[in-house]
C-alpha cells in the first residue's frame, strides 16, 4: 500500500477524523494492513481518537456553561435562627 499524505489532525473536521478512524478500523479488522504499515496506522488512529476526545471534552465544557447560564440563580439560603439564650450565662 503506497504511503498517502495525511491531513494533520489538527486540520480535520471532528466528522473527518472519526470518518478515518473508522477507516483504519475496517482495514485492521479486514487484514488489509501491511504488518509494516500496523504500527503508523495505530499510532494514527490513537492521534485521531486523542483529538476527538479533546473535541467532545472541550464542546461538553462549552455548552455545560451555555446551559448554566439559562439555570435560575439559587436562591440565598436563610440565615440561621439565633441559639435562644445565646450569650447568656448558664443558669
Amino acid at each position: 500500500m503506497a504511503e498517502k499524505k495525511k491531513t494533520p489532525v489538527s486540520k480535520l473536521s471532528f466528522s473527518e477524523a472519526v470518518s478515518e478512524v473508522e477507516d483504519i478500523v475496517a482495514r485492521l479488522e479486514s487484514e488489509q494492513t501491511d504488518v509494516d504499515e500496523l504500527a503508523g496506522e495505530v499510532k494514527r488512529a490513537v492521534e485521531l481518537i486523542t483529538a476527538c476526545r479533546s473535541r467532545l471534552e472541550k464542546t461538553d465544557r462549552e455548552v455545560r456553561e451555555l446551559v448554566s447560564q439559562l439555570e435560575p440563580p439559587e436562591p440565598p439560603e436563610p440565615a440561621e435562627p439565633a441559639d435562644e439564650g445565646a450569650g447568656e450565662p448558664p443558669a
